[in-house]
């Protein structure tokens, strides 16, 4: 679910979910199944009763009890970074993914790494006491800050001691998605725990599907509906990916060359 390993292995594909009632979930989820995502991320921001935790957890046993054993992300996506406006405080957002922790409906559980060290220290206690993994990352919707910003988030992730880094930026230009893929090779060499990267809009995409080449060990796709700018539909992202992989497999190139003499 949630492994390290530069190009040695394909990424797990995540599919969000984004309906705005229960209804709308379960109907998105039934869809998502068919295309068998390996984790389905929840983004609770687009949940219109966030605020109601027992909404919200009547809500996530639905998902859990209807999701075939697939993992469940649960994400609540700030507004700073890329996600919906909710009337809920950061400190209202940590307590109710503390509560959702406290259940079995959710695998793993991202929260910003941009946000107060108290809260973040708070979340790891938590997960770790109800075994739940922790994602701690970092968006910019705007641009590729310098690869030395970038190995921050998710250096910063390690040191507050979670499961996986997130880092997702915007390219302005072709060198932008080539700074991201950068900074995930080397900062896969130097972290210990895996890391979750990928630059976004159409000029990103290509990091969607090469990602895992240089680290990236989840990668982002359009079950039904897209929750970020430059996310392919599963069906696609899988048959490339698995191109990809046949052609860069140094076996397959090596006995193509030789029948070609």
């Amino acid at each position: 679910m949630l492994e390290r390993g530069e190009g040695a292995h394909s990424p797990s594909i995540c599919t969000p979910l984004v309906g705005k009632d229960r209804k709308e979930l379960l109907t998105e989820l039934a869809e998502i199944l068919l295309k068998k995502p390996d984790i389905i991320e929840w983004r609770l921001d687009f949940y219109e009763e966030i605020q109601d935790i027992n909404s919200v957890l009547s809500a996530a046993k639905d998902i859990y009890e209807n999701s075939e054993r697939t993992p469940i992300l649960l994400t609540v996506r700030s507004q700073k970074e890329g996600g919906q406006p909710i009337s809920l405080s950061e400190k209202e957002v940590v307590a109710v993914l503390a509560e959702v922790c406290k259940h079995p409906y959710v695998a793993i559980i991202d929260f910003e790494v941009s946000n107060q060290p108290e809260h973040i220290r708070y979340l790891r206690k938590i997960s770790k006491e109800n075994k739940k993994k922790l994602v701690l990352s970092y968006h910019n919707f705007s641009f590729t800050p310098p690869k030395a910003e970038i190995f921050k988030s998710l250096f910063l992730a390690e040191f507050y001691g979670a499961d996986a880094a997130k880092a997702a930026v915007m390219p302005q230009n072709n060198q932008d998605v080539l700074t991201l893929l950068e900074a995930t090779r080397e900062a896969e060499k130097e972290l210990s725990i895996p890391l979750i990267t990928m630059s976004m809009g159409g000029l990103g995409a290509i990091s969607r599907i090469v990602g895992w080449m240089y680290g990236s060990s989840v990668t982002f796709a359009v079950g039904k509906s897209s929750s970020a700018p430059g996310q392919v539909p599963i069906d696609e992202l899988r048959k490339i990916i698995q191109l990809t992989k046949k052609v860069t497999d140094p076996e397959n190139y090596h006995s193509h060359q030789i029948g070609s003499i």
